[in-house]
């Protein structure tokens, strides 16, 4: 992975260049002060992955991500802990509070080389984040029914209730792994674990000790029924 830095503290770029140097699959090609030299960075080279700091005069990191049309994989940097919903909400695939330990280094750095590529497989954890309420709220995979897309917001249900979060459906698909959900319908992911019978084009869930029937979508069918005959489901 290609990386840029972007600091304003010279021992914080130290620190994460030296984590850097450590392990063979990433390449540090810049490294920065600021967020606008690191916007003429991102426009002119292949950048995979940048270590962003938040607090940084002239233009916030967060700024920063917000103006890129087309940014990158990031990891904020940051010593202040207020920042991570907004982070996380921009999604960040790790948000990182120094002084920044290797461990936590290389656990961010492994998120990034999978992150999103939780399309192929689970990861080590078992729930993922999303902001609801004004707050962040875990949610674990295995108590989700389905997913229900509604314009900027999904409705998460669960088998104790449900979320609603401001996030959209194709963002919140990146966070699950593929081997666990399925995307049904344009509007309705599917725990996988979950569905119970496919009634012609409907899949068929338990939600209150009643059948709940989703509709799929004609472009999602024959995905799904593969995983059917593969005997997945």
């Amino acid at each position: 992975m290609k990386i840029l830095i972007c600091d304003d503290e010279p021992l914080a770029i130290d620190i994460l260049e030296s984590y850097i140097d450590k392990i063979p699959d990433l390449e540090l090609v810049a490294k920065c002060d600021n967020a606008i030299d690191a916007n003429e960075i991102i426009q002119k080279e292949k950048i995979d992955l940048v270590f962003l700091d938040i607090q940084m005069p002239q233009m916030t990191g967060i700024e920063l991500v917000k103006s890129l049309t087309n940014p990158p994989k990031f990891i904020f940097t940051t010593a202040y802990a207020e920042y991570a919903v907004e982070g996380f909400d921009l999604n960040a695939v790790d948000y990182l509070l120094k002084p920044i330990a290797f461990d936590r280094f290389l656990k961010a750095v492994n998120k990034a080389t999978d992150n999103g590529d939780k399309s192929n497989d689970a990861s080590e954890d078992d729930f993922f984040f999303v902001k609801a309420d004004k707050k962040l709220i875990k949610i674990h995979f295995s108590e989700i029914l389905y997913i229900e897309g509604l314009k900027d917001y999904v409705i998460i249900k669960k088998e104790s209730g449900r979320v609603i979060a401001l996030q959209t459906m194709k963002s919140l698909e990146q966070k699950l792994p593929s081997n666990l959900f399925k995307r049904v319908h344009r509007s309705y992911i599917v725990n996988i674990s979950k569905i119970k019978a496919i009634v012609g084009n409907a899949v068929e869930i338990v939600e209150n000790n009643q059948a709940k029937h989703i509709p799929i979508g004609k472009n999602y069918k024959e995905e799904l029924l593969k995983i059917v005959e593969d005997n997945k489901l």
